[in-house]
């Protein structure tokens, strides 16, 4: 399984009158999580792109918790659960700076090539990365 951890401040403008932050915000932060993961596996998402590789959400679920709050430091883990094939199942869990999670998620996105929006298997390169959290030693 591939984890990765990235953090997020809350900005006003994603907060709404009670300060908490706005329930529509939270997919926002699972891109962030996502596009960070990739970063740091070695393949940044603008690499995809530039092989006319796109991934468009396929579903999502959210279970809100606990609210974020105007200010705080967020904590978002991102796994990976099983190996990609043509979609890769992402699954999320945000943390306050108290360590409570404060929201968990789950998106599965599919590959696609953007020339002709038709599904690809992962590619190669991706798959060569990926492959040590999934082997028996990783």
């Amino acid at each position: 399984m591939f984890v990765s951890e990235t953090q997020v401040r809350v900005r006003y403008a994603e907060t709404d009158q009670m300060g908490y932050v706005y329930y529509g915000n939270y997919p926002m932060y699972y891109e962030v999580a996502r596009v960070e993961a990739f970063r740091k596996l070695g393949f940044p998402y603008k690499n995809l792109e530039d092989m006319g590789i796109g991934m468009p959400v396929l579903d999502m679920n959210i279970k809100y918790n606990a609210p974020g709050k105007y200010d705080e430091l967020l904590t978002i883990k991102v796994r990976i659960p099983e190996m990609p094939s043509a979609r890769i199942k992402f699954e999320y869990e945000i943390s306050n700076e108290s360590g409570k999670t404060i929201n968990q998620g789950t998106t599965t996105l599919v590959f696609m090539k953007m020339e002709n929006g038709r599904p690809v298997r992962l590619p190669q390169v991706m798959h060569d990365l990926l492959i040590p959290f999934f082997s028996e030693k990783g």
